[in-house]
Protein backbone atom coordinates (compact mmCIF):
# COMPACT_ATOMS: atom_id res chain seq x y z
CA UNK A 1 0.00 0.00 0.00
CA UNK A 2 0.91 3.55 -0.69
CA UNK A 3 2.27 5.15 2.37
CA UNK A 4 0.93 8.97 1.00
CA UNK A 5 3.57 10.96 2.75
CA UNK A 6 2.36 14.75 3.47
CA UNK A 7 2.27 17.28 0.53
CA UNK A 8 3.79 20.85 1.36
CA UNK A 9 2.42 23.39 -1.45
CA UNK A 10 2.62 20.41 -3.69
CA UNK A 11 5.35 19.05 -3.48
CA UNK A 12 5.68 14.74 -3.52
CA UNK A 13 7.98 13.80 -0.59
CA UNK A 14 9.99 10.64 0.82
CA UNK A 15 9.18 8.11 1.32
CA UNK A 16 6.58 8.71 -1.74
CA UNK A 17 6.28 5.85 -3.95
CA UNK A 18 6.73 6.27 -7.76
CA UNK A 19 5.50 4.33 -10.07
CA UNK A 20 7.11 3.65 -13.55
CA UNK A 21 5.78 2.87 -17.05
CA UNK A 22 8.31 0.89 -18.60
CA UNK A 23 11.43 -0.93 -16.96
CA UNK A 24 14.29 -0.15 -19.28
CA UNK A 25 17.52 1.42 -18.26
CA UNK A 26 15.68 5.04 -18.52
CA UNK A 27 13.29 3.68 -15.35
CA UNK A 28 16.67 1.58 -13.54
CA UNK A 29 19.01 4.62 -13.49
CA UNK A 30 15.70 7.12 -12.33
CA UNK A 31 15.18 4.70 -9.64
CA UNK A 32 18.47 4.13 -8.79
CA UNK A 33 18.67 8.45 -8.30
CA UNK A 34 15.19 8.46 -6.47
CA UNK A 35 16.07 5.75 -4.00
CA UNK A 36 18.80 8.01 -2.59
CA UNK A 37 16.55 11.04 -1.95
CA UNK A 38 14.58 8.19 -0.30
CA UNK A 39 11.93 7.40 -2.64
CA UNK A 40 10.38 4.30 -3.11
CA UNK A 41 9.22 2.70 -6.68
CA UNK A 42 7.42 0.35 -8.80
CA UNK A 43 7.62 -0.60 -12.63
CA UNK A 44 5.09 -1.62 -15.19
CA UNK A 45 7.39 -3.85 -17.87
CA UNK A 46 6.20 -7.07 -19.80
CA UNK A 47 9.41 -8.30 -19.12
CA UNK A 48 10.34 -10.00 -15.57
CA UNK A 49 13.41 -8.69 -14.06
CA UNK A 50 13.58 -5.76 -15.94
CA UNK A 51 16.29 -3.35 -15.37
CA UNK A 52 13.94 -0.83 -13.73
CA UNK A 53 12.47 -3.98 -12.03
CA UNK A 54 16.26 -4.99 -10.47
CA UNK A 55 16.33 -1.84 -8.18
CA UNK A 56 12.63 -1.08 -8.08
CA UNK A 57 10.63 -2.36 -4.65
CA UNK A 58 7.94 -4.46 -6.91
CA UNK A 59 6.66 -4.86 -10.46
CA UNK A 60 3.72 -5.12 -12.43
CA UNK A 61 4.44 -7.88 -15.08
CA UNK A 62 2.02 -6.77 -18.43
CA UNK A 63 2.38 -5.33 -21.30
CA UNK A 64 2.01 -1.36 -21.68
CA UNK A 65 -1.41 -0.78 -22.87
CA UNK A 66 -2.68 -3.34 -20.49
CA UNK A 67 -5.19 -0.60 -18.32
CA UNK A 68 -6.60 -2.67 -15.56
CA UNK A 69 -2.36 -3.74 -15.07
CA UNK A 70 -1.72 0.17 -15.23
CA UNK A 71 -4.35 1.02 -12.11
CA UNK A 72 -2.86 -1.73 -10.23
CA UNK A 73 0.50 0.14 -10.26
CA UNK A 74 -1.09 2.73 -9.49
CA UNK A 75 -2.79 1.49 -6.51
CA UNK A 76 0.32 0.80 -5.08
CA UNK A 77 1.61 4.47 -5.65
CA UNK A 78 1.69 8.35 -4.96
CA UNK A 79 2.05 9.51 -8.44
CA UNK A 80 2.87 7.84 -11.78
CA UNK A 81 5.92 8.46 -14.85
CA UNK A 82 7.14 6.87 -17.71
CA UNK A 83 10.79 6.30 -18.90
CA UNK A 84 9.67 5.97 -22.80
CA UNK A 85 6.73 7.61 -25.16
CA UNK A 86 5.83 4.56 -26.60
CA UNK A 87 4.33 3.52 -23.57
CA UNK A 88 0.08 4.16 -23.91
CA UNK A 89 -1.24 7.34 -24.16
CA UNK A 90 -4.48 5.50 -23.49
CA UNK A 91 -3.10 4.14 -20.05
CA UNK A 92 -1.69 7.48 -19.31
CA UNK A 93 -5.07 8.85 -19.72
CA UNK A 94 -7.11 6.58 -17.76
CA UNK A 95 -4.02 6.75 -14.90
CA UNK A 96 -4.97 10.57 -14.74
CA UNK A 97 -8.17 9.87 -13.33
CA UNK A 98 -6.75 7.43 -10.70
CA UNK A 99 -3.85 8.92 -9.44
CA UNK A 100 -1.16 11.72 -9.94
CA UNK A 101 0.71 11.35 -13.18
CA UNK A 102 2.34 15.34 -13.11
CA UNK A 103 3.40 14.26 -16.99
CA UNK A 104 -0.32 14.31 -17.89
CA UNK A 105 -1.16 12.17 -21.20
CA UNK A 106 -1.29 15.56 -24.07
CA UNK A 107 1.92 15.83 -23.90
CA UNK A 108 2.61 11.82 -24.27
CA UNK A 109 -0.36 11.79 -27.35
CA UNK A 110 1.91 14.67 -29.32
CA UNK A 111 5.55 13.03 -29.25
CA UNK A 112 4.43 9.75 -29.77
CA UNK A 113 3.16 10.96 -33.30
CA UNK A 114 5.97 13.05 -35.67
CA UNK A 115 3.11 15.09 -37.48
CA UNK A 116 1.43 15.96 -34.83
CA UNK A 117 4.44 17.56 -32.81
CA UNK A 118 5.76 18.67 -35.91
CA UNK A 119 2.74 20.84 -36.16
CA UNK A 120 2.49 21.94 -32.59
CA UNK A 121 6.56 22.55 -32.64
CA UNK A 122 5.30 24.98 -35.79
CA UNK A 123 2.20 26.29 -34.08
CA UNK A 124 3.95 27.66 -31.51
CA UNK A 125 6.79 29.66 -33.44
CA UNK A 126 9.48 26.81 -33.10
CA UNK A 127 12.16 25.74 -36.22
CA UNK A 128 11.29 22.38 -37.30
CA UNK A 129 12.38 21.19 -40.56
CA UNK A 130 9.67 21.47 -43.49
CA UNK A 131 7.02 18.52 -43.66
CA UNK A 132 4.48 17.03 -45.59
CA UNK A 133 1.89 14.66 -43.89
CA UNK A 134 0.93 11.80 -45.87
CA UNK A 135 -1.74 9.41 -45.74
CA UNK A 136 -0.72 7.74 -49.63
CA UNK A 137 1.78 7.35 -52.12
CA UNK A 138 0.22 10.13 -54.47
CA UNK A 139 1.58 12.39 -50.86
CA UNK A 140 4.50 10.96 -51.15
CA UNK A 141 5.08 11.80 -54.54
CA UNK A 142 3.86 15.86 -54.26
CA UNK A 143 6.53 15.98 -51.23
CA UNK A 144 8.86 14.66 -53.88
CA UNK A 145 8.11 17.87 -56.14
CA UNK A 146 7.94 20.36 -53.32
CA UNK A 147 11.07 19.35 -51.71
CA UNK A 148 12.94 19.46 -54.93
CA UNK A 149 13.32 15.59 -54.79
CA UNK A 150 15.30 15.10 -51.92
CA UNK A 151 13.65 14.39 -48.68
CA UNK A 152 13.39 11.57 -45.80
CA UNK A 153 10.37 9.78 -45.31
CA UNK A 154 9.53 8.38 -42.00
CA UNK A 155 6.64 6.72 -39.98
CA UNK A 156 4.55 8.20 -38.10
CA UNK A 157 4.58 6.20 -34.61
CA UNK A 158 7.08 3.83 -33.43
CA UNK A 159 10.69 4.39 -34.96
CA UNK A 160 13.45 5.07 -33.48
CA UNK A 161 17.69 4.07 -34.22
CA UNK A 162 16.68 4.69 -37.57
CA UNK A 163 14.41 2.26 -38.03
CA UNK A 164 11.23 3.48 -40.33
CA UNK A 165 13.28 6.30 -42.22
CA UNK A 166 14.09 6.05 -46.27
CA UNK A 167 16.24 8.28 -47.88
CA UNK A 168 15.08 9.75 -50.74
CA UNK A 169 17.11 11.40 -53.25
CA UNK A 170 15.90 9.78 -57.09
CA UNK A 171 12.31 8.78 -58.71
CA UNK A 172 14.33 5.31 -58.92
CA UNK A 173 14.10 5.82 -54.80
CA UNK A 174 10.37 6.47 -54.86
CA UNK A 175 9.70 3.47 -56.48
CA UNK A 176 12.40 1.44 -54.79
CA UNK A 177 10.58 2.23 -51.32
CA UNK A 178 7.12 2.13 -52.92
CA UNK A 179 6.09 -1.23 -51.79
CA UNK A 180 7.85 -0.56 -47.87
CA UNK A 181 5.51 2.31 -47.63
CA UNK A 182 2.63 0.58 -48.65
CA UNK A 183 2.88 -1.96 -46.37
CA UNK A 184 3.39 0.72 -43.74
CA UNK A 185 0.62 2.34 -43.99
CA UNK A 186 -0.90 -0.95 -44.31
CA UNK A 187 0.06 -2.08 -40.43
CA UNK A 188 -0.85 1.37 -39.38
CA UNK A 189 -4.54 0.64 -40.68
CA UNK A 190 -4.54 -2.30 -39.48
CA UNK A 191 -3.29 -1.41 -36.20
CA UNK A 192 -6.46 0.61 -35.56
CA UNK A 193 -5.20 4.39 -35.89
CA UNK A 194 -6.53 6.96 -38.42
CA UNK A 195 -4.12 9.96 -38.48
CA UNK A 196 -0.74 10.04 -40.92
CA UNK A 197 0.67 7.16 -41.25
CA UNK A 198 3.76 8.64 -42.79
CA UNK A 199 5.51 12.12 -42.74
CA UNK A 200 7.91 13.56 -45.47
CA UNK A 201 10.28 15.74 -44.61
CA UNK A 202 12.75 18.27 -46.58
CA UNK A 203 16.35 16.95 -46.45
CA UNK A 204 18.54 19.48 -44.92
CA UNK A 205 22.10 20.07 -45.08
CA UNK A 206 23.44 19.59 -41.44
CA UNK A 207 26.62 20.18 -40.25
CA UNK A 208 25.98 18.18 -36.78
CA UNK A 209 23.38 17.50 -33.91
CA UNK A 210 22.85 19.06 -30.73
CA UNK A 211 20.36 17.54 -27.87
CA UNK A 212 19.58 20.09 -25.09
CA UNK A 213 17.54 18.23 -21.82
CA UNK A 214 15.64 20.93 -20.21
CA UNK A 215 13.76 20.16 -16.61
CA UNK A 216 10.54 22.27 -15.51
CA UNK A 217 8.42 21.63 -12.50
CA UNK A 218 4.49 22.36 -11.78
CA UNK A 219 5.73 25.44 -10.13
CA UNK A 220 6.89 26.76 -13.61
CA UNK A 221 10.98 26.73 -12.78
CA UNK A 222 13.22 26.08 -16.14
CA UNK A 223 16.84 25.17 -16.14
CA UNK A 224 18.31 23.25 -19.40
CA UNK A 225 21.01 21.21 -19.12
CA UNK A 226 24.34 22.31 -20.87
CA UNK A 227 23.90 21.21 -24.64
CA UNK A 228 25.19 17.99 -26.15
CA UNK A 229 26.79 17.38 -29.41
CA UNK A 230 25.74 14.26 -30.61
CA UNK A 231 27.61 11.50 -33.20
CA UNK A 232 25.82 8.51 -34.63
CA UNK A 233 26.82 5.68 -36.25
CA UNK A 234 24.25 3.88 -38.76
CA UNK A 235 21.52 6.33 -36.98
CA UNK A 236 22.30 4.89 -33.38
CA UNK A 237 23.57 7.53 -31.19
CA UNK A 238 27.40 6.38 -30.99
CA UNK A 239 28.78 9.60 -28.33
CA UNK A 240 27.78 12.82 -26.65
CA UNK A 241 30.35 15.57 -26.58
CA UNK A 242 30.01 17.98 -23.96
CA UNK A 243 31.00 20.59 -24.08
CA UNK A 244 29.47 21.03 -27.38
CA UNK A 245 32.03 22.07 -29.95
CA UNK A 246 30.02 24.76 -31.04
CA UNK A 247 30.23 28.74 -31.55
CA UNK A 248 28.80 30.22 -28.24
CA UNK A 249 25.87 31.88 -30.28
CA UNK A 250 24.95 28.55 -31.24
CA UNK A 251 24.56 27.20 -28.06
CA UNK A 252 23.07 29.78 -26.71
CA UNK A 253 20.14 29.87 -29.63
CA UNK A 254 19.55 25.70 -28.41
CA UNK A 255 19.08 26.52 -24.66
CA UNK A 256 16.85 29.20 -25.86
CA UNK A 257 15.12 26.47 -28.31
CA UNK A 258 14.82 24.11 -25.95
CA UNK A 259 13.55 26.62 -22.72
CA UNK A 260 10.98 27.71 -25.13
CA UNK A 261 10.06 23.94 -26.12
CA UNK A 262 9.36 23.02 -22.35
CA UNK A 263 7.58 26.28 -21.73
CA UNK A 264 5.51 26.18 -24.58
CA UNK A 265 3.79 22.68 -24.25
CA UNK A 266 4.17 22.87 -20.31
CA UNK A 267 6.45 20.24 -19.52
CA UNK A 268 6.36 18.84 -15.89
CA UNK A 269 9.69 16.77 -15.79
CA UNK A 270 11.88 16.18 -18.37
CA UNK A 271 11.89 16.91 -22.49
CA UNK A 272 14.50 16.05 -25.02
CA UNK A 273 15.71 18.54 -27.74
CA UNK A 274 17.04 17.27 -30.64
CA UNK A 275 18.36 19.47 -33.45
CA UNK A 276 20.17 19.72 -36.59
CA UNK A 277 22.81 22.51 -36.63
CA UNK A 278 22.71 23.70 -40.47
CA UNK A 279 25.49 24.61 -42.29
CA UNK A 280 24.92 28.22 -42.34
CA UNK A 281 23.99 27.98 -38.29
CA UNK A 282 20.47 28.04 -38.50
CA UNK A 283 19.11 25.50 -35.89
CA UNK A 284 16.02 23.32 -36.40
CA UNK A 285 14.26 20.65 -33.76
CA UNK A 286 14.17 17.20 -35.43
CA UNK A 287 12.35 15.43 -33.17
CA UNK A 288 11.03 15.48 -28.99
CA UNK A 289 11.60 12.87 -26.17
CA UNK A 290 9.63 13.41 -22.59
CA UNK A 291 11.82 11.87 -20.40
CA UNK A 292 15.55 11.65 -19.68
CA UNK A 293 17.46 10.77 -22.96
CA UNK A 294 20.29 8.88 -23.97
CA UNK A 295 22.24 12.23 -24.76
CA UNK A 296 22.13 12.73 -21.54
CA UNK A 297 23.70 10.23 -19.36
CA UNK A 298 27.01 12.48 -19.45
CA UNK A 299 24.86 14.37 -16.48
CA UNK A 300 25.38 10.86 -14.34
CA UNK A 301 29.60 11.88 -13.53
CA UNK A 302 29.95 15.44 -14.96
CA UNK A 303 27.03 17.74 -13.56
CA UNK A 304 25.90 18.85 -10.11
CA UNK A 305 22.78 16.87 -10.72
CA UNK A 306 21.74 14.21 -12.96
CA UNK A 307 18.90 14.08 -15.39
CA UNK A 308 17.50 11.35 -13.71
CA UNK A 309 17.57 13.31 -10.54
CA UNK A 310 16.13 16.08 -11.85
CA UNK A 311 13.47 13.82 -13.63
CA UNK A 312 12.50 13.15 -10.00
CA UNK A 313 12.23 16.57 -8.91
CA UNK A 314 10.79 18.15 -11.33
CA UNK A 315 7.76 15.41 -11.07
CA UNK A 316 7.94 15.15 -7.41
CA UNK A 317 7.69 19.46 -7.73
CA UNK A 318 10.76 19.72 -5.53
CA UNK A 319 13.27 22.76 -6.40
CA UNK A 320 15.38 21.87 -9.42
CA UNK A 321 18.92 20.58 -9.27
CA UNK A 322 22.22 23.10 -10.19
CA UNK A 323 22.94 21.82 -14.22
CA UNK A 324 26.58 23.24 -13.92
CA UNK A 325 28.78 21.25 -15.63
CA UNK A 326 31.59 20.31 -13.46
CA UNK A 327 34.11 18.75 -16.25
CA UNK A 328 34.78 18.29 -19.90
CA UNK A 329 32.93 14.39 -20.92
CA UNK A 330 32.54 12.46 -23.79
CA UNK A 331 29.74 9.49 -23.41
CA UNK A 332 29.79 6.41 -25.62
CA UNK A 333 27.17 3.83 -26.10
CA UNK A 334 27.55 0.32 -25.00
CA UNK A 335 26.21 -1.70 -27.74
CA UNK A 336 25.46 -5.36 -27.72
CA UNK A 337 28.84 -5.98 -29.33
CA UNK A 338 31.05 -4.15 -27.21
CA UNK A 339 30.25 -5.85 -24.48
CA UNK A 340 32.17 -8.88 -24.01
CA UNK A 341 35.09 -6.92 -25.67
CA UNK A 342 34.44 -3.62 -22.88
CA UNK A 343 34.59 -6.91 -20.34
CA UNK A 344 37.49 -8.10 -20.88
CA UNK A 345 39.45 -4.92 -21.13
CA UNK A 346 37.58 -3.08 -17.60
CA UNK A 347 40.52 -4.25 -15.69
CA UNK A 348 42.61 -1.72 -17.70
CA UNK A 349 40.64 1.32 -17.84
CA UNK A 350 41.79 4.34 -15.85
CA UNK A 351 39.93 6.14 -13.07
CA UNK A 352 38.22 9.38 -15.08
CA UNK A 353 36.30 6.53 -17.06
CA UNK A 354 33.06 5.56 -14.94
CA UNK A 355 31.16 1.93 -16.42
CA UNK A 356 27.48 1.95 -16.34
CA UNK A 357 25.81 -1.65 -17.46
CA UNK A 358 21.74 -2.16 -17.54
CA UNK A 359 21.39 -5.39 -16.53
CA UNK A 360 19.75 -6.66 -19.61
CA UNK A 361 19.62 -10.32 -20.19
CA UNK A 362 20.70 -10.83 -23.81
CA UNK A 363 23.62 -8.53 -25.50
CA UNK A 364 22.07 -7.93 -29.32
CA UNK A 365 24.04 -6.60 -31.51
CA UNK A 366 23.15 -3.16 -31.31
CA UNK A 367 21.34 -3.27 -28.38
CA UNK A 368 22.18 -0.48 -25.77
CA UNK A 369 23.68 -2.57 -23.06
CA UNK A 370 25.34 0.17 -21.07
CA UNK A 371 27.20 3.68 -21.70
CA UNK A 372 30.65 4.80 -20.04
CA UNK A 373 31.64 8.80 -19.56
CA UNK A 374 34.98 9.36 -19.70
CA UNK A 375 35.84 12.47 -17.57
CA UNK A 376 39.21 14.35 -18.28
CA UNK A 377 40.42 18.01 -18.60
CA UNK A 378 39.43 18.25 -22.23
CA UNK A 379 36.92 16.26 -24.86
CA UNK A 380 40.16 15.75 -27.30
CA UNK A 381 41.66 13.94 -24.62
CA UNK A 382 38.62 11.71 -24.11
CA UNK A 383 37.87 11.63 -27.96
CA UNK A 384 41.79 9.91 -28.42
CA UNK A 385 41.09 7.60 -25.64
CA UNK A 386 38.27 5.90 -27.15
CA UNK A 387 39.32 5.67 -30.31
CA UNK A 388 42.83 4.20 -29.00
CA UNK A 389 40.86 1.62 -26.46
CA UNK A 390 39.47 -0.39 -29.33
CA UNK A 391 36.06 -1.30 -28.06
CA UNK A 392 34.29 0.80 -30.28
CA UNK A 393 36.16 -0.54 -33.76
CA UNK A 394 33.78 -1.07 -36.25
CA UNK A 395 34.25 -3.40 -39.11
Amino acid sequence: MSTHPPKTADVVLPPATIGILGGGQLGRMMALAGRHMGYRFRVLDPTPDAPAAQVADGQVVAAYDDVDAARRLAEQCDLVTYEFENVSAAVTDALSHACDVPQGSELLAICQHRVREKATLARHGLPVTPFVPASSLDDLGVAFEQFGGRMVVKTCRGGYDGKGQWMVQSRDDLVRHAHEWAQAIDRHRSAGFDDHPLIAEAYVPFQGELSVIVARNRRGDVRAFPPAENVHRRHILHMSIVPARYPADVIARAEDIARRVAASLGVVGLIAVEMFVTQDGQILINELAPRPHNSGHYTLDACATSQFEQHIRAICNLPLGDVRLYSPVVMVNVLGQHVSPLLARMGEMPSHVKVHLYGKAEAKRDRKMGHVNVVVDDVAQALQWVEGFGVWDEP
